[in-house]
């Protein structure tokens, strides 16, 4: 029982800081709901826009969830938080699971706020069932808190973690089919597309929302993002260092 207490402990205390900070809710909620209402409004045709909306959201909360992820285990570090948990008897992955249950609340609270306001402001039609949309937002979102987690551990400091967006998270927007058709580009940004994760966060919320399909109709695509978000959380429990501030 101690795996399960030690992880709630630091998740409990991760949600409780981040509470507390005003910036931190700006960005969860904020900051989202501002770049949607720019895409609604901007976008005048109503089949355009909800055809683009699906794509929106999972990008928007793959993006929102790395970025607060990354920058809030960073600032863990360099307030020399982590380094004290890396030294009591808690485990390593006791500690990133802790932080990933932590920022996962975030993530879900940002999904749910933010397409309910598409659906309820822009009247974004969507054809699946509402509950496995979001189950499968929050599968987006779980996966956003692992890369965040892990791609902070390789960053010293916030300045190179924001870095990591335009390595990262830009080069996904475009190849994820949010601009253009992943069928329509040439065969080898193909490839590289479908190795990538948002893409199948994109082809899945568009499947569930424009087409009516359940869960089990993106097998393919809720499996992808699953390794992704289990395999980054093997590795950031493997690289966390001891005695990184």
């Amino acid at each position: 029982m101690k795996m399960p207490s030690s992880t709630l402990t630091i998740a409990g205390r991760i949600i409780n800081q981040l509470v507390r900070d005003l910036r931190t809710i700006i960005l969860i909620v904020v900051v989202p709901l501002v770049i949607a209402s720019l895409v609604g409004v901007s976008v005048p045709d109503k089949r355009i826009l909800d055809y683009t909306a699906p794509a929106i959201l999972a990008v928007l909360i793959l993006f929102f969830g790395f970025l607060l992820t990354g920058v809030s285990f960073l600032r863990e570090r360099s307030q020399g938080t982590l380094e004290r948990l890396m030294a009591s008897p808690v485990s390593r992955l006791d500690i990133v699971g802790g932080y990933l249950l932590g920022f996962l609340l975030f993530a879900v609270v940002q999904t749910m706020v933010l397409f309910f306001y598409l659906i309820s402001v822009f009247k974004v039609n969507y054809y699946g069932d509402l509950w496995q949309i979001l189950v499968f937002q929050v599968l987006i979102g779980i996966g956003a808190v692992c890369m965040g987690t892990f791609f902070s551990v390789l960053a010293k400091n916030e300045f190179q973690m924001v870095q990591f967006i335009p390595m990262i998270i830009v080069p996904q927007m475009f190849l994820c089919g949010l601009i253009w058709p992943v069928s329509q580009m040439p065969e080898y940004l193909q490839w590289l597309a479908n190795a990538l994760p948002m893409t199948y966060g994109v082809e899945g919320t568009r499947a569930l929302m424009l087409e009516g399909q359940n869960l089990l109709d993106i097998g393919k695509e809720i499996g992808v993002l699953a390794a992704y978000a289990v395999g980054l959380l093997i590795l950031s429990a493997i690289t966390l260092r001891r005695g990184k501030g």
